[in-house]
């Protein structure tokens, strides 16, 4: 069996145990998208402490508990033919080909910037008001600061000192 073989074997195996865990066990029965919410959230944080602690065996374990959550919100969106797993993973792949033009169309880039500037721009055209709209409203304050900082860099609000920023403040107000 080649390795694309086993990945799939295992996770028909996942797909498999979710099934028997939602039919027969009571705690995975009652669980609904909201009360996996917060328990997402923490395993969210545990995969970024091990990753912080370059702890490799423990960013599989904890791998592996986001991808049960995974399942587990397909498998209850399945259960009102709302989404699938297939669902899941066939909106994945299509926003990754639509995003990436300078591989699935006929787009040049030149860089990792002209890739982050693009992404932002087909987000904009697919509905987006703003670079900002991808930001959650539930993260935490600084880790928020961050990824609003990351988001308008992307699309050219990014200084190397602080009196540029004063400059562009000037400029908007001309």
């Amino acid at each position: 069996m080649n390795k694309r073989e086993l990945q799939l074997k295992a996770f028909d195996r996942l797909l498999t145990i979710m099934d028997e865990l939602r039919e027969q066990c009571p705690w995975d029965k009652k669980q609904t998208l909201q009360t996996l919410r917060h328990l997402t959230i923490e395993e969210t944080y545990e995969l970024g402490d091990a990753i912080l602690e370059n702890d490799l065996k423990e960013v599989k374990n904890e791998l592996g508990d986001l991808l049960l959550h995974i399942v587990f919100y397909a498998r209850i969106g399945s259960e009102t033919n709302s989404f699938d797993i297939a669902d899941v993973a066939n909106s994945i792949c299509d926003k990754l080909i639509n995003r990436h033009p300078h591989i699935y169309g006929d787009v040049s880039v030149a860089n990792e910037e002209d890739v982050k500037r693009n992404w932002e721009n087909i987000k904009l055209k697919e509905g987006k008001n703003s670079v900002l709209e991808g930001v959650p409203n539930s993260l935490p304050a600084l880790v928020k600061a961050n990824r609003i900082q990351e988001k308008v860099a992307g699309v050219g609000f990014d200084w190397e000192r602080p009196e540029q920023v004063f400059e562009k403040v000037k400029e908007e107000l001309s």
